[in-house]
């Protein structure tokens, strides 16, 4: 434990950059919803003070109860004028907690499955098997939204969620035409690009994976396999598992670096946070700290890569979007407009602005499965706020949001279809012509 808490305290100093100016209450989803001071950032930073200064034990009931309830989506931090760090202090606060008091079954379990090589694929088979019976979609809508009930629903419902849209044609062959111009021309021309596949993203929305390597590919950036890759570490890190979170930074560092890359596409903003943070999280690691900058700074969500003057056109698309931004693009990677233009891009789509589009899903990484009272409140919002919009669609990138939404979605038994904005541009180019 006087490990844990050491690694709180090298974070003292951040602790009280927070004023207590209250600018964070109206942002945070749990404040606003419980009116609960310690439910607000800056009342859970009062709490690691008194940790760290010895005012309160780790194993505090109080303490743990309202640090668990945050969903971690940082938006505190988007309007901060003290540039309080909140997402890594919630994470060494909770690595301490985590040490004091066993966390749930759940909370153990899913980082120890999405780390494994031998326990990952056989899940997510599983996953999909089930998936192709329709059986989720028919536990989303029919049973009561209550108590383990509700629990078992909104897991079927984000499995249900992963299921390939209606609006997706499909029907691609595997080669990408090349442009008339010529590939000097084209945005990505000369840039070598590794793809990070993900854990949930590559075994349930494996489509996503595909259509990201399609259109890159279209815009002439050369794709390099990356093998020895394996989960970001984000789902360890939010639930207090730092330790488990370096390692896997450590594997995706030697992965990387074994092909001459010079960017690496990230498709799922919680990864792409995650491993931009690998500096952070390495500081102290002499042999790797380093490498852990270098990798880093390569990091480029998919829309930062496409979101350029001079993406390549593709087909008209005749649909109505709407775009909800994921929380950790959007306060962690500070990423707004890069994903707009990529939907603006495209031809025929009409996109309808979402009210609440900067509040979070109340998915959370596993949230919505462990606070499935305060996280459907949070979700119920999100989803009446997508269907007050009448879009035929709601984009968002990454996975986590689109289960969480899409399991909502499912249990109103709306016709909405839940898509990677990736994969809209995908589906235009597909009905443009620009694939064989």
């Amino acid at each position: 434990m006087k490990n844990l808490l050491r690694e709180l305290k090298k974070q003292e100093e951040k602790l009280f950059n927070c004023v207590q100016c209250g600018f964070c209450l109206p942002v945070c989803p749990t404040y606003s919803r419980l009116g609960d001071e310690a439910d607000s950032p800056r009342g859970r930073i009062h709490f690691m003070r008194a940790v760290v200064e010895g005012r309160i034990e780790p194993a505090s009931e109080t303490l743990n109860r309202h640090l668990d309830r945050c969903l971690g989506c940082r938006a505190c931090e988007s309007v901060c004028p003290s540039g309080v760090e909140y997402g890594r202090l919630l994470e060494g606060a909770r690595e301490v907690t985590a040490g004091a008091v066993k966390p749930n079954l759940l909370t153990r379990l899913l980082p120890r499955v999405m780390a494994s090589p031998s326990l990952l694929p056989p899940a997510m088979l599983l996953a999909r098997a089930l998936r192709a019976t329709g059986f989720p979609r028919l536990v989303a809508l029919r049973i009561p939204d209550e108590g383990f009930l509700g629990q078992v629903k909104l897991g079927m419902g984000m499995i249900a969620a992963t299921a390939r849209p209606e609006v997706l044609d499909g029907g691609w062959g595997r080669n990408v035409i090349k442009a008339e111009t010529g590939s000097e021309d084209l945005v990505g021309a000369g840039v070598r690009v590794g793809i990070l596949k993900g854990c949930v993203q590559d075994g349930l929305l494996g489509r996503v994976n595909r259509a990201t390597a399609r259109v890159l590919e279209a815009n002439g950036y050369g794709l390099v396999e990356v093998g020895g890759q394996g989960c970001c570490g984000a789902i360890h890190a939010h639930t207090g598992g730092l330790g488990g979170a370096r390692d896997l930074a450590l594997k995706n560092i030697e992965a990387f670096e074994a092909r001459e890359l010079d960017l690496v596409a990230v498709n799922a903003a919680g990864c792409g946070a995650a491993m931009k943070d690998y500096s952070h999280l390495l500081a102290d690691d002499s042999e790797y700290k380093d490498r852990a900058v270098n990798l880093a700074g390569r990091i480029r969500d998919v829309s930062e890569l496409l979101s350029h003057p001079g993406i390549l056109p593709g087909g008209a698309l005749e649909l109505s979007v709407t775009y909800d931004a994921p929380c950790h693009l959007l306060h962690a990677q500070r990423i707004a407009e890069e994903p707009i233009s990529l939907l603006r891009s495209i031809s025929g789509l009409e996109l309808i602005p979402l009210p609440g589009h900067d509040e979070c899903c109340g998915g959370a990484g596993i949230y919505g499965i462990t606070h499935p009272e305060l996280g459907g409140r949070i979700s119920r919002d999100k989803v009446l706020s997508i269907l007050e919009t009448g879009a035929q669609v709601v984009a968002t990138g990454n996975p986590g949001c689109m289960m969480q939404i899409g399991a909502g979605l499912e249990a109103e038994g709306a016709n909405v279809d839940v898509v990677h904005p990736i994969e809209l541009l995908d589906e235009s180019y597909r009905r443009g012509g620009l694939y064989s």
